[in-house]
């Protein structure tokens, strides 16, 4: 294996899944963390907690950031940012795709190689084969350093536009909240009416939710597509909605995709 020299900055639970992934894979581990203390067992599994940033950044070949937001990484690292010259940076904090693109900006006048991330698991699914984490930026850099994120997730690049990874990340929440919005809006709907939620959830809602999920991502057949039936069938969920005394925010991706049913069969 080929051994790399990695800081990780941010030590929060994202952070750390990112460093003990990384000590397992074998490799040196730097860690610093914004406020200290919360090293003990990554110290103990061999990983080394640098007593500045500064120290952090010199001490290796590639550092990662996983902070709060922008906001942090952009003050964690201007006091610093001369010691990132000529080093690579690989930011997996999450944002939008404007602010990483303005950090990338920031960065190259200060002759930072720079990849954006956005990680599409969640911190126990580090390291694991259902992991994957997007990458943006100059290729060349991501061909360089994905056999070392490798070891993360399954490193998957998204274009040469820094922003791209943030955009992906964020469309791809959004998809997830909106299944969240429809789970809480169709148990609120059955709780009202006096329903067995857990049954519901079991028998009907999670069965027909895996059954319909590939057939969301499948290629439309025109000759079975009827908007107008789909929109007729989204008012008669939203009157439902309104009968039982469901909060009308909670019918907010139904509204949606009436909007769109309609203007699609306009």
């Amino acid at each position: 294996m080929n051994t790399q020299r990695i800081s990780v900055l941010g030590l929060g639970s994202m952070g750390r899944a990112l460093a003990s992934t990384l000590l397992k894979a074998g490799h040196e581990v730097t860690i610093w963390n914004r406020t200290p203390g919360k090293a003990g067992d990554l110290r103990a599994r061999g990983a080394r907690e640098a007593p500045s940033l500064e120290e952090a950044i010199e001490t290796s070949d590639l550092t990662l950031a996983c902070l709060l937001d922008d906001a942090s990484v952009r003050e964690t690292l201007t006091p610093a940012i001369g010691k990132l010259t000529g080093r690579t940076l690989v930011n997996l904090t999450s944002g939008s795709a404007r602010q990483a693109r303005e950090l990338a900006g920031w960065l190259a006048k200060n002759e930072v190689r720079f990849l954006a991330g956005g990680i599409m698991a969640v911190p126990p699914a580090i390291g694991t084969d259902e992991a994957f984490i997007l990458y943006s930026g100059p290729r060349d850099l991501f061909d360089h350093v994905a056999p070392v994120l490798a070891s993360l997730a399954r490193p998957h690049w998204v274009g040469e536009d820094h922003g791209y990874a943030a955009l992906y990340d964020m469309g791809a929440l959004s998809g997830m909240y909106g299944m969240i919005a429809g789970v809480s809006h169709a148990t609120a709907l059955v709780d009202a009416e006096g329903g067995d939620v857990g049954t519901f959830i079991r028998e009907v809602l999670h069965p027909w939710m895996k059954q319909m999920l590939p057939l969301m991502f499948a290629e439309p057949d025109p000759g079975e597509s009827n908007a107008e039936m789909q929109a007729t069938g989204l008012e008669t969920m939203i009157s439902t909605s309104q009968e039982a005394g469901v909060p009308g925010d909670l019918t907010g991706h139904l509204r949606a995709a009436l909007w769109e049913m309609r203007r699609a069969a306009a």
